[in-house]
């Protein structure tokens, strides 16, 4: 009974966020507690949830704070110099160009929002790869390649998920994959310059007066792309800067987005204290000598001081990232419904032994393994959400009776983020390719089978370096 309850409960809250019938945030409240209550559990549920609440409350307060810290970062400019010197050394080469999509998307994907980063990607870039004629379909390629990988941080989304879910501290997912992370950008890196050579080459071909050996690539509006501006929608309307040079061409300028060099909040005077505190806050995260949620308060807090001393400033720059804060958190806060019903009732128990049953017992040994391969597809069509919360669980119970630890499980299974990030499902995806007037079967033409790549080396590795281990 358990079992069907379980899996019934889960496909129920799956169906529904997909189909879009309720909002993840509701369907984690709401699906669990009809469930719960179905399978005996009256009065109960709420001692079982605020326990999973308890429990969450480090993976809420790390993803508050951190959200809350590189958005900080980046009002005040700490991005803008290094956006100004990757603009300055691409230069007219689309292999340098590709190059520094993967650089720029990486820099400003550490914020752990995927729509800021392509925000600000395509208005960087998105002009000089019409300018030179390249393929946006180039741009998000790289872009979505980069940004899926670095989705792993941990206040990233997905290692926050897997660690409410598993009840395991999100530092001890994320810090052991840092070297899998490490070899999967080299992997990124390479496919970026194999496209941006690629792509070099084929502008040498259709235009050889313009590209051929010994000649100079002057620049110009002319090109062998579709070279017009898009114009359209207010996402699409970013990419409308230029400023004109000395020589007639044009040059993207970040006027009206959220690298703005004429906003309020920017303090070039403090660049050097901004970078110096985030690059310690790095430091401190890999050396783990302190809670990260501790680590991000901290910082925070002293980003507030000395940026905007004033306290009605600290205000309202506290106030401007609210919407992004309660977004996540709630979520995560909202897991607890789910996770609570699962453990307390016996669902998960329940569940796990049938896997347990069900799975060959010369395989149990594998399932971390089996949980990171599992993730590539699950992932892609279904919402991290599904996934996380409901299907994780069941097989880190699953996995526990074959000695492999829950944290093992939880580092599995953010290796399938390379494929996640190209989802339909996914929102920021959308964005990328409709700033980019990129058809979405194109992109997914050009990244899948590299994102596929990426996700195995990450697996692969993970194993390698004892990160992922086997039963």
């Amino acid at each position: 009974m358990l079992v069907a309850l379980g899996f019934l409960m889960v496909a129920t809250f799956m169906a529904l966020i997909m189909t879009k019938r309720m909002t993840p945030l509701l369907a984690l409240i709401i699906v669990p507690t009809v469930f719960g209550l179905f399978a005996g559990a009256g009065l109960g549920l709420g001692d079982m949830v605020m326990d999973a609440v308890k429990s969450m409350s480090g993976t809420a307060a790390l993803l508050m704070f951190a959200i809350m810290y590189f958005g900080i970062m980046i009002d005040v400019g700490l991005f803008d110099k290094l956006v100004d010197g990757i603009l300055k050394l691409v230069g007219n080469d689309p292999a340098k160009v590709v190059m520094g999509t993967a650089l720029l998307t990486g820099l400003i994907s550490l914020d752990g929002d995927g729509s800021t980063t392509f925000i600000v990607v395509t208005a960087a870039l998105l002009p000089i790869y019409q300018r030179l004629g390249m393929s946006p379909v180039v741009l998000t390629c790289v872009a979505g390649l980069t940004n899926g990988t670095l989705n792993i941080v941990p206040w990233g989304g997905p290692t926050a998920r897997a660690a409410a879910a598993l009840h395991v501290d999100a530092s001890a997912v994320f810090v052991p994959m840092i070297p899998a992370l490490a070899v999967g950008l080299v992997v990124v890196f390479a496919f970026a310059w194999a496209m941006g050579v690629t792509e070099r080459n084929r502008l040498r071909r259709e235009d050889p007066l313009r590209w051929g050996p010994g000649s100079v690539m002057t620049g110009g509006t002319g090109g062998t792309g579709n070279t017009k501006t898009p114009t359209g929608g207010r996402g699409i309307a970013l990419l409308e800067k230029v400023a004109a040079r000395g020589d007639g061409t044009e040059a993207p300028t970040m006027n009206g987005t959220v690298l703005d060099p004429t906003r309020e909040t920017l303090r070039p005077k403090l660049f050097i204290f901004n970078l110096s505190m985030t690059v310690a806050i790095f430091v401190l995260l890999i050396a783990d000598v302190l809670p990260l949620s501790y680590l991000f308060m901290i910082g925070t807090a002293v980003a507030l001081l000395v940026n905007f001393p004033r306290i009605s400033d600290q205000a309202k720059m506290i106030a401007s990232h609210s919407s992004e804060v309660i977004a996540v958190v709630s979520m995560v806060l909202a897991a607890a419904v789910l996770t609570g019903v699962l453990s307390g009732t016996g669902m998960v128990d329940a569940m796990s032994a049938w896997l347990v049953d069900v799975i060959p017992t010369s395989m149990g040994p594998y399932l971390a393994i089996l949980t990171g391969i599992i993730s590539i597809p699950a992932t892609f069509f279904m919402s991290n959400d599904a996934f996380y919360f409901g299907i994780l669980p069941v097989l880190t119970e699953a996995g526990a009776h074959y000695g492999i630890p829950a944290v093992d499980m939880a580092r599995a299974s953010i290796t399938g983020q390379p494929v996640h990030m190209q989802s339909p499902l996914v929102p920021a995806i959308l964005l990328l390719v409709s700033m980019s007037r990129v058809d979405l079967g194109d992109h997914h033409k050009k990244v899948l089978w590299r994102a596929l790549v990426v996700s195995l080396v990450m697996l692969a590795t993970g194993v390698l370096i004892g990160a992922i281990g086997i039963g």
